[in-house]
């Protein structure tokens, strides 16, 4: 039989799993790879400048193509920069395969340079981790690794590639992608939700990440959940940083579940007489710190549908458990013929909506110690395209941009989920480099900013071209918000305080356009002139109030930020 190499063989099994573009920080442990995917130029290598860089990029770029993104990092430190990636990826169900270096085999065991086993490393951030030591492996590796990522609960998996096995032959055959497996509902529990929908008068459907996971370009998707919230008369929530699952506009939005979401909204959710998390894992963010719904045993009926068993009653006790794809129940319920009695809802339906929209009005209050981000995010949604792409680090600024930007289909919202800092940029990186043409706009936070923003250089190395928004209120503001709720009467500034540099100067250094927002007055120009540029990145520097500690949260007392 015919022999290759392992190098080749992987980069041949890349290929067939449909893999365009791979992030990486160049490592020797894998070289022997990446001169093989550069001689052959089909899939394209973009270098980044820290591995958690690339590792996000993969993150995002997963959640666009609803398939695996692949990141490429050394051994030992290349990985360890790179597990805050991980970490996300696996707590928000995104399916991302990770290739990571190893010392040669010869050296196993010998704590040879960067060595570590990384089976006991990332157990617990992984759904799998698959040691390739022997060369007729690496195919079914590559196979098995993307199955297991997008398989069931989506997550992260990692390949562990020793440095010496790349120019290693073999004769094994390419191991072509196994087919993605989608569960439907059974009927009969198909049938009792039919009838749990029918005798609630006040049901609250959560949509969640798994609807995602059906495909993000799919608009049937989208259009048929709205078919089934207007048929149905049932109110619509997308929940924590999937804002852009139903349309902020439409009457059959429910609100925002979101973190800590505001009591008028979630007094009203809670006198629900049906929950259904429609493709939301459910956790302690979603439930408002495991409250609403109750854990373990719910306060109301809960229909707990998502494409995993072993998740389904994990955590609560659900009345109906559905381990199965949450667009099949749609397409499911559709099939069915809806309530005669269906309109009984609207009122109830109406009443969450006018809720919601009172929320989203846009007022806000002045602040003299810098520009209250409200009126920024405002004015930007102004201007956002139906087809934008939006990136938001973590971070208590991301709350005027669910207070205030009406989220619809066709537009995209990438973020960590799990609140990771520093996603910002690489995820704007990765949304401009999927959808090149497309306006992206990243939104971040002055702490995040210097985690990874760096990556804004990849982002002028690749001619991407991002809105980049920075609110700088001069300190870690969560954290801030977290101490003062918690201890009143103490001092923390010094424990929060930033000193950050001229960010529009620091954006120019890059090759970036830089503007500055100090005053209120100025943000309308700030922004339009930001839109107006086209070319290449831009950075948009604003000074924020550190008073206005959150879209619905202020210090009170002359002394709170001293």
């Amino acid at each position: 039989m015919p022999t290759t190499t392992v190098a080749r063989l992987l980069a041949d099994s890349l290929e067939a799993h449909d893999v365009d573009q791979i992030f990486c920080v160049p490592g020797e442990s894998y070289v022997g790879l990446t001169s093989v995917l550069t001689e052959r130029n089909t899939i394209r290598l973009i270098v980044c400048r820290h591995e958690g860089g690339a590792g996000f990029m993969a993150v995002a770029d997963g959640r666009l193509r609803s398939r695996a993104g692949v990141c490429i990092v050394s051994r030992g430190p290349g990985l360890s920069n790179a597990m805050v990636s991980l970490h996300s990826a696996f707590h928000d169900a995104t399916p991302m395969v990770m290739l990571v270096g190893q010392v040669e085999r010869a050296d196993f065991g010998r704590l040879a340079l960067q060595e570590q086993n990384y089976s006991r490393l990332l157990s617990d951030i992984t759904k799998s981790v698959i040691e390739v030591n022997q060369p007729e492996q690496a195919s079914e590796a590559i196979a098995r690794a993307f199955h297991v990522a997008e398989s069931g609960t989506p997550g992260p998996v990692a390949v562990i590639l020793p440095e010496d096995i790349f120019d290693a032959e073999t004769d094994a055959v390419l191991n072509a992608p196994r087919p993605r497996v989608v569960a439907g509902p059974r009927g009969q529990d198909l049938q009792r939700l039919a009838e749990l929908l029918a005798r609630a008068e006040r049901p609250l459907i959560l949509a969640g990440g798994a609807l995602l996971a059906d495909s993000l370009y799919d608009g049937e998707v989208y259009a048929d959940l709205r078919r089934l919230a207007e048929d149905w008369v049932l109110p619509i929530s997308p929940t924590h940083r999937r804002p852009q699952l139903f349309d902020a506009r439409h009457s059959n939005y429910g609100g925002y579940m979101g973190i800590r979401v505001p009591p008028a909204l979630i007094g009203e959710m809670k006198t629900a007489d049906l929950i259904v998390a429609l493709g939301e894992r459910l956790t302690d963010t979603v439930s408002q710190s495991y409250t609403f719904p109750a854990a373990p045993q719910p306060q109301v009926p809960l229909v707990h549908v998502w494409p995993d068993p072993n998740e389904v009653g994990r955590v609560w006790r659900p009345d109906l458990g559905m381990p199965c794809d949450p667009y099949e129940v749609v397409k499911g319920l559709l099939a069915l013929q809806p309530p005669a009695d269906a309109a009984k809802r609207r009122g109830w339906v109406d009443g969450l909506h006018a809720i919601h929209l009172s929320l989203l009005e846009k007022t806000w209050d002045p602040t003299v110690d810098g520009v209250n981000f409200a009126a920024v995010v405002c004015e930007i949604d102004k201007h956002l395209a139906d087809d934008a792409v939006v990136t938001s680090d973590a971070g208590n600024f991301g709350s005027f941009l669910h207070r205030y930007i009406r989220f619809r289909p066709g537009q995209v919202f990438l973020s960590s989920v799990v609140g990771a800092m520093g996603s910002g940029m690489p995820m704007a990186v990765a949304g401009a480099l999927r959808r090149p043409g497309v306006q992206v706009v990243a939104f971040m936070g002055d702490g995040g900013a210097l985690m990874m923003g760096n990556e804004i250089a990849t982002a002028c190395q690749y001619g991407c071209a991002p809105i980049v928004v920075i609110s700088d209120n001069a300190m870690y503001g969560t954290i801030g918000m977290h101490s003062y709720v918690r201890y009143p009467n103490r001092k923390f500034m010094q424990a929060t305080r930033l000193t950050n540099p001229d960010f529009a100067a620091w954006g120019r250094s890059f090759g970036a356009e830089g503007i500055t927002i100090r005053e209120e007055s100025e943000v309308a120009d700030g922004i339009a002139r930001a839109f107006a540029v086209k070319t290449k990145p831009v950075v948009v520097h604003c000074l924020t109030s550190a008073v206005q500690m959150s879209a619905w949260r202020r210090y009170k007392g002359e002394g709170a930020l001293e």
